[in-house]
């Protein structure tokens, strides 16, 4: 459950009702404190995508495509059983900013407290949110082709 007290007015209204389905798809998005493009420093999004993709946080789930921008994080996951989706970005956001912190101590707060989150409702959707996903670097502009970009990856590739 998301703790009510760090979550901005409003979040905590659109978190009400809301469960996680094991086995269901979904897109999340969370950004960088205050929007800062943190990550367009090479040196912090290299630690910050390995602390993302760490194999320890992937146990239960799926990251099935995933692309990180100067000031966002958007990934598409497969929620596992026994885990929810608020357990899943706190382990995700926690080890990337303990990471971050370590290697550039200037940076006091990586991660905004809240994500959202949106479930995947059909098999075939599956290929629009990866393509969402993956794509958001060539709609930035901060590249021409999503493969002269870094900080993505998907199932579907090898990269």
């Amino acid at each position: 459950m998301v703790d009510d007290n760090l979550t901005p007015p409003g979040h905590a209204a659109l978190r009400r009702g809301r469960c996680s389905e094991p086995h269901r798809a979904y897109l999340l998005t969370f950004t960088t404190q205050g929007r800062q493009p943190l990550f367009a420093d090479a040196e912090m999004a290299d630690t910050a995508s390995t602390a993302l993709l760490n194999p320890r946080l992937w146990i239960r789930s799926q990251l099935l495509a995933w692309v990180l921008m100067p000031d966002h994080w958007h990934g598409l996951v497969a929620l596992g059983p026994w885990e929810t989706l608020p357990d899943l970005v706190r382990g995700l956001k926690c080890n990337s900013a303990r990471q971050v912190r370590a290697t550039t101590p200037a940076v006091m707060q990586v991660w905004a407290a809240a994500y959202h989150d949106r479930a995947v409702r059909r098999e075939e959707a599956l290929v629009d949110a990866a393509r969402y996903v993956v794509l958001n670097p060539v709609r930035a502009g901060l590249v021409r082709r999503v493969g002269d970009y870094r900080y993505w990856g998907a199932v579907w590739t090898r990269r």
